[in-house]
């Protein structure tokens, strides 16, 4: 497959845009990819690097993978596509059944990075994590507390535990085609 090479800050609209509607996610280690939708991210330079920040909350088995394999892609549609892949990547754990396979997904070997690229979201974002923090939603404002985590249950897809938060380096940027 094809990839044309895409300036970030020429797209940074397009993917903000797009972020708020939900993007996938894709980790890979020990031999599984998952994707999982994320909306809570942004776009930026941080220590000079182009980023990728995005927050997965503790209990999500993508959280597993990145902490075994630091590295993801962030997919993104480009024009009409399936919004079953949203919902069924939003909805459904990885651990639970293989989304790829469920959705017949196209995983495209990652060009710097060991994670796969999404056909059918061809604007792909390879990242490679540079820091990570655990959230300390103590320090949020508390209608931000209350509206996001009103009481900490730290059971799986629960949504209310807290977050890791992601700096990915992208170290690649494409169009698949």
């Amino acid at each position: 497959m094809n990839r044309a090479p895409i300036d970030i800050v020429e797209k940074a609209s397009d993917i903000l845009r797009a972020l708020r509607r939900g993007v996938l996610v894709t980790s890979k280690a020990n031999g599984r990819a998952n994707s999982m939708v994320v909306e809570w991210g942004t776009l930026g330079f941080n220590w000079g690097k182009p980023v990728f920040v995005c927050y997965v909350r503790e209990s999500r088995f993508t959280r597993e993978l990145l902490d075994a394999n630091a590295e993801f892609t962030v997919n993104l549609p480009v024009g009409p596509f399936d919004r079953r892949i949203i919902a069924v990547c939003g909805s459904r754990s990885g651990r639970d059944m293989d989304k790829a396979a469920e959705l017949g997904l196209t995983l495209v070997d990652g060009e710097k990075v060991s994670v796969p690229a999404v056909a059918q979201l061809p604007l792909t974002l390879e990242c490679r994590v540079i820091y990570r923090q655990k959230e300390n939603n103590v320090l949020l404002p508390p209608e931000i507390r209350a509206r996001f985590y009103p009481s900490i249950e730290r059971s799986h897809d629960t949504d209310k535990d807290d977050h890791i938060i992601y700096f990915g380096e992208i170290v690649a940027a494409y169009l698949l085609g």
